[in-house]
């Protein structure tokens, strides 16, 4: 069998886009989607006023464009991979793609000598059909905590997994399963920006496919088990400086004590903007069962050194280690666009000189030292958003009316669902 190419992109439903090409256009190359792809909501319906789509101007064709050198070993038998940029019939970027608002944020750290670095760490539940053909929890009879061994996984997905990874070029740093059962972490390796962001949407379906061969449907959706913890996205951030250092480092310090006034800025900007970044991390009606008080998921504006119940968590470790946690995200967001918007809150706070509040002293279930959480559903997140001009200028009017626009219609769509059909229908996509 000749070896195929397998051009992928992901939309603004955190979906992998994509199609087979023969063996001759493995290198540098292009092949054309349809624009008003952008259109389209979990139901396959279409939303012809969709902003920034084209749905009125005749259903255009976009370019997706890759370099050879961005071209990877796939995990299917002789298929390799490749993602890339959009680009519209007049040859220009287009600007609601989760990829280029990730590119319009590094040009802006560019332009204070940095490059951001970024290590995600994916949490994912594992499910099953049932006799009846309902989707149940994966059975892990003796599942904890930091498990490991068949205990964990009986059926042995989270090996396939690991390994098919490591054969197509994944760096892992770890796998393991989360505090509910049957819950599965994933960390990835850090990397810089635009090559950690396509390794994770890359692994994440790499994940899924294997897990689903192996009878497991791994579901990354924030609220998956209503009677368990909601799965996030982290995103832990540093920058390297022009000589190839981590400009948030101070010395061996880390630590509230070894923040430097980069960190500050950035720990500011997302407290100042806490509110809108729900919306553009957290964008499904499923986010906000996840997004609640005391449950250790970015609910609360606030920050802590080393702790795991706030949304920033200042590591302890310094030196070329130093980094921050931003803790609000879930895969259900375009995880380039997430990045994106946490990277411009950053920089707002950074550029604005952000006043930066008190940390977190005490256990944050009930939230004693923030001022505020996150809205309490899709459409309020969509309205704290709206009211943000200053995130709306750093992420693109046209992203965030697209998004906005997009968002507003999924709140009314799943308005007609119960939870749990709500829930069932996120599941096959995220």
């Amino acid at each position: 069998m000749r070896d195929r190419l397998r051009p992928l992109w992901c939309d603004h439903l955190s979906i992998m886009r994509g199609k087979y090409l023969p063996q001759e256009k493995i290198g540098a190359g292009s092949t054309r989607f349809a624009q008003p792809c952008f259109a389209v909501h979990y139901d396959k319906d279409l939303i012809v006023d969709a902003p920034g789509t084209n749905c009125l101007a005749g259903l255009p064709d976009m370019d997706l464009v890759w370099a050879s050198e961005d071209i990877r070993p796939g995990w299917e038998p002789g298929v390799h991979v490749v993602t890339g940029d959009l680009y519209d019939r007049d040859g220009q970027m287009i600007p609601i793609a989760g990829r280029a608002a990730l590119r319009k944020a590094l040009a802006d750290w560019r332009a204070h000598g940095l490059t951001p670095m970024i290590g995600i760490e994916l949490e994912a539940f594992a499910m099953v059909r049932n006799d009846e053909g309902r989707l149940v929890p994966y059975d892990t009879p003796g599942g904890h905590v930091y498990g490991t061994g068949p205990f964990n996984d009986p059926g042995g997905f989270m090996d396939a997994v690991w390994e098919t990874a490591e054969e197509a070029g994944f760096r892992l740093e770890m796998m393991t399963t989360e505090y509910d059962a049957p819950q599965f972490e994933f960390t990835l390796a850090f990397d810089e920006a635009m090559k950690a962001m396509d390794d994770t949407v890359l692994f994440r379906l790499l994940a899924r496919e294997v897990a689903y061969q192996h009878g497991v449907i791994l579901t990354f959706l924030p609220k998956p088990v209503f009677d368990k913890g909601g799965s996030g996205m982290h995103i832990n951030v540093s920058f390297r400086d022009a000589g190839g250092e981590n400009a948030l480092a101070t010395g061996d310090r880390g630590g509230i004590a070894g923040m430097n006034a980069l960190a500050q800025g950035c720990v500011a900007g997302w407290m100042k903007h806490h509110r809108a970044l729900a919306a553009l991390t957290a964008p499904t009606t499923n986010s906000y069962q996840r997004l609640q008080p005391a449950s250790m998921s970015g609910y609360w504006c606030n920050w802590g050194e080393d702790h795991r119940g706030v949304t920033v968590r200042v590591s302890g470790e310094g030196g070329r280690k130093a980094r921050l946690e931003h803790r609000m995200a879930d895969a259900s967001a375009n995880p380039y666009a997430a990045v994106a918007a946490v990277l411009q809150a950053a920089r707002l706070g950074v550029e604005g000189r952000y006043a930066l509040p008190a940390a977190e002293s005490q256990d944050c279930f009930i939230g004693q030292d923030a001022p505020h959480g996150t809205a309490q559903s899709l459409a309020e997140a969509l309205d704290d958003l709206q009211a943000d001009t200053a995130m709306i200028e750093a992420m693109g009017a046209a992203y965030c009316a697209h998004h906005i626009h997009m968002k507003r219609a999924e709140v009314e769509k799943q308005a007609e669902r119960d939870v749990e059909a709500q829930r069932d229908f996120y599941i096959w996509f995220v």
